[in-house]
């Protein structure tokens, strides 16, 4: 049963705080993949290693609240959860690539204004007027019954969702996964001209023995697009779409019958993970699987290098986290995700050879797992957490948030109770608080608890770290009102926050990600945001 978190607990002493803290900045981070734009966000999660974890400096303290000249918004229509940054046109200029459930539009890098939009053939193309009003009501009241049809209302058109996995390449051609098995290239119309019009470049449809949604997208180091369905298929495609190769996970055998719930819960439900040897990371419903590409081949043969592991599924329905890579260059190497317990684990996976006479953490189902701790959020006696979200990793450091509503009505199902932490997730009687940081110990070789904020809310964000600054930042909520939280990666200990706004400024289960110069943007319910105060940088 969840219990109020009401204090900051800073674990581990003086000397642990002192290691934890200089773990970013003496981190070795992803290599970059040569092939993706060359900016610090042409995909989900950031890079091929989907660490949520970036190369650049986040804003110092803006002060207290945010003026509206620090905020540029632009609505785009519903469900822009993420945004890409191009690689510079010959002019330097640079562009945001964003899609939704109507549109996909290019942003102007530094104005934060729409250059071109092209429609989504067939969808229902959705209004400002229709956007304000729906601001308004949950400005009005985001409490009880009727602020929770609100949030059914607004939350139905998420049915139509489509492409939400897109990859940006090296030549700014913007690459869209849907539903239907259609994967379909965008570019410039003129591509020294960042504000020309959006045309189709090519379409490739997965071929019929392919079943299963699309659930990811992401690019191998010599430039092909891996794409997994939920039914286990992984399907490798060259950018011009003219080769493609296909291999189906181990265990997959009637994933078509697996689904426990409904789109989303596939036997596959998450994106995909991707190092620069080849290793492709997909998690499936109760296991880890490391497929390996030889750059014309997918392999699960443990003969090259392919593995799967066993976790912890007691709720049946799988992890909720991409996979996330840990270490690189001559670290210990892990993938990492959170597991299906109804009190969720944060669990590594070695992402080599296990080590010689390696011993699994107690309670561990596979051999191959190195770490394996409860998010807790530092309450022994809770009962169940779970986070639709990634681990968020850097360094040696993981850190998962609390998405689990304090409160819930006791008319509301369980299934939609997602709606509390969604589109009333700043109401203080029913937003989440925890956020909570894991560590691997080299020397000790071990995984242990670092640090746990337990004053701090992250209702349905992404969070994202800066190496640079050392720190952690967030979409938080305090007094109903939606806010920028700043975290020190360190100790936990709140280095700032900061006052966005209202209803308008919702998160809504989108990525908070950081531009070229530092400024936080993120999606909203119905556009996208970005954070540009004139001072505190």
């Amino acid at each position: 049963m969840w219990r109020k978190l009401k204090a900051v607990t800073i674990l581990g002493g003086f000397v642990l705080a002192v290691f934890l803290g200089a773990c970013v900045a003496a981190a070795e981070g992803p290599p970059r993949n040569p092939y993706l734009a060359s900016s610090v966000y042409p995909l989900g999660h950031g890079d091929a290693a989907q660490q949520d974890a970036l190369p650049i400096r986040g804003p110092a303290d803006p002060g207290r609240a945010l003026h509206e000249a620090d905020i540029q918004y632009s609505h785009l229509g519903p469900a822009h959860f993420g945004a890409y940054t191009s690689s510079p046109y010959p002019d330097g200029r640079r562009v945001l690539w964003s899609n939704g459930l109507d549109r996909i539009v290019k942003l102007d890098y530094e104005t934060y204004e729409v250059l071109a939009t092209r429609w989504v053939d067939g969808a229902k193309r959705w209004t400002e007027v229709e956007a304000d009003e729906s601001i308004a009501a949950f400005d009005e009241s985001n409490h009880g019954f009727f602020a929770i049809w609100q949030a059914f209302r607004d939350a139905s058109k998420l049915r139509d969702l489509s492409s939400v996995y897109t990859v940006l390449d090296a030549d700014n051609t913007y690459y869209i996964a849907d539903k239907s098995g259609v994967i379909t290239a965008y570019g410039d119309a003129d591509p020294n001209d960042p504000a020309s019009a959006i045309v189709e470049k090519g379409r490739f449809e997965l071929p019929a023995s392919v079943s299963g949604l699309t659930v990811g997208m992401n690019m191998t180091f010599d430039g092909w697009l891996v794409i997994p369905t939920e039914h286990g298929y992984v399907v490798a495609l060259s950018r011009d779409f003219e080769r493609h190769r296909v291999v189906r996970l181990l265990h997959s055998e009637g994933a078509e019958d697996k689904a426990t719930r409904s789109t989303g819960y596939g036997w596959v439900r998450n994106g995909v993970a991707i190092d620069d040897e080849g290793g492709v990371y997909i998690a499936s419903q109760e296991h880890m699987h490391k497929v390996v590409w030889s750059g014309d081949e997918l392999s699960t043969d443990p003969a090259d290098g392919a593995w799967t592991a066993r976790y912890l599924n007691g709720w049946t329905h799988g992890t909720g986290a991409t996979p996330s890579l840990m270490g690189f260059g001559d670290q210990d190497r892990f993938v990492v995700i959170t597991d299906g317990e109804e009190l969720m684990n944060v669990v590594l996976f070695w992402r080599d050879d296990v080590p010689d006479g390696w011993e699994a953490p107690t309670g561990a189902p596979d051999r191959r797992i190195a770490g394996m701790l409860p998010a807790d959020m530092g309450d022994p006696e809770l009962e169940e957490i779970q986070s639709e979200q990634s681990v968020v990793v850097a360094g040696y450091g993981a850190l998962v948030v609390n998405n689990v509503p304090r409160n819930a009505p006791w008319y509301l199902p369980t299934r939609a109770r997602t709606l509390l932490v969604s589109f009333l997730g700043s109401e203080p009687s029913y937003q989440p608080y925890g956020v909570q940081k894991f560590e691997w110990d080299p020397a000790a070789r071990e995984m242990r608890r670092a640090w746990v904020n337990r004053r701090v809310s992250s209702p349905s964000c992404v969070p994202v770290v800066s190496y640079p600054s050392d720190r952690v930042y967030l979409i938080g909520a305090r007094d109903n009102r939606w806010t920028l939280e700043a975290l020190e990666w360190s100790d936990g200990s709140s280095a700032f926050h900061t006052v966005i706004g209202g209803q308008r400024y919702n998160p809504l289960f989108s990525g908070t990600l950081l531009d070229e110069d530092g400024r936080v943007h993120y999606g909203t319910p119905w556009g996208r945001v970005r954070l540009a105060p004139t001072s505190g940088h």
